[in-house]
């Protein structure tokens, strides 16, 4: 057993584990030399690529889990969506959904279907890794948003004009990619995942109600359909303060929390029979070192040594971020004394 998994079941652990959201990336050196020969694009549909860059921060960083090098859009291709991934913009969809017809056009590709080479790189991954390997999908909601927005947005006016004015629409939508990233989910599991995440990460742009009534069965659905494996599962968002106690309803077994609340006042909320992952703030790593250390005391002094903490970011490592800073945090979770709560 994994100190990683140790921790998402809520056992002891000699020290915090941690990973960090898109720790593999371009705070790396490694992978910007792999990038001086291939696009983003070209990395993610050969799984040896896509093993190596999810290998590198393991090898480089010492981290306690390797998370898949992917993108919660590319099960979406298997959905018969065409898109770009496009840098420093995000994905750009070819045909946003606006009407009921777009979405009976959808198909649902059983498991690996979604995404093959994912699931490829997955098991080349599990075979390398000296850690656990967590996986990952886009929750309902977040990949809604790309497809009727058709690109990032900072509103999501569209979104919600087309959830509010076309809700069995919607409910329609958010039900077959349910249906679909809960099948990509167990294929890699299958494959040899020891843990997943849920991606919703604009799904704090909702109202309480809103999520409550359009979004939350939705999301439950899909933990429910994971209970089974055996393996845990983790709930990710942003800006989701005002949604805590309805996304721990939805039956994750580790929710993740942004650095928007203090760890002890989110597990409080959350509930202290879920495990809980975070939370300092990415944009921390790129201030002194003294501040790195500081914060990342405060959060561990918030856990207390409680059994359940994942050590992580709020949100995902940045490009500039110095690769001292992410090695100091690490060495800096690992130093803590689990018994020290002062």
């Amino acid at each position: 057993m994994s100190r990683f998994l140790d921790a998402a079941n809520r056992r002891p652990v000699d020290v915090t584990p941690v990973w960090l959201m898109r720790q593999a990336g371009r705070s790396l050196p490694e992978y910007r030399k792999l990038r001086e020969r291939w696009s983003l694009v070209e990395i993610v549909a050969q799984p040896e690529l896509c093993a190596e860059v999810t290998l590198q921060p393991v090898r480089r960083l010492g981290v306690d889990a390797a998370v898949m090098f992917a993108d919660i859009m590319l099960p979406l291709r298997g959905m018969g969506v065409e898109f770009e991934l496009v840098e420093n913009v995000g994905p750009v969809i070819a045909h946003p959904i606006s009407s009921v017809a777009d979405i009976e056009r959808l198909v649902v590709p059983a498991g690996e279907e979604a995404a093959p080479q994912v699931i490829v790189a997955v098991r080349q991954v599990v075979a390398a890794s000296p850690v656990p390997v967590i996986c990952f999908a886009g929750a309902p909601f977040t990949l809604a948003s790309y497809l009727i927005e058709g690109k990032p947005s900072r509103d999501f006016a569209k979104v919600k004009a087309f959830m509010y004015s076309e809700p069995a629409a919607f409910d329609l939508l958010l039900g077959k990619l349910a249906v679909t990233m809960a099948g990509y989910l167990k294929a890699q599991v299958a494959a040899g995942a020891a843990a997943v995440q849920l991606f919703d990460s604009w799904v704090g742009a909702l109202a309480l109600e809103d999520y409550e009534s359009r979004v939350l069965p939705h999301t439950r659905a899909i933990f429910e359909k994971l209970a089974p494996l055996g393996v845990p599962t983790i709930h990710f968002g942003t800006d989701t303060a005002g949604l805590l106690e309805a996304i721990a309803s939805a039956g994750p077994d580790i929710v993740s929390l942004d650095w928007r609340v203090p760890l002890d006042r989110g597990w409080d909320r959350v509930g202290l029979d879920r495990g809980i992952q975070g939370n300092m703030d990415p944009a921390v790593l790129l201030g002194p070192a003294e501040l790195v250390r500081e914060r990342a005391r405060d959060v561990l002094r918030r856990a207390a040594g409680r059994p359940g903490h994942i050590f992580n970011l709020g949100h995902g490592v940045m490009p500039a971020t110095p690769l001292e800073n992410l090695q100091l945090l690490i060495e800096t979770v690992h130093q803590w004394e689990l018994a020290r709560v002062a």
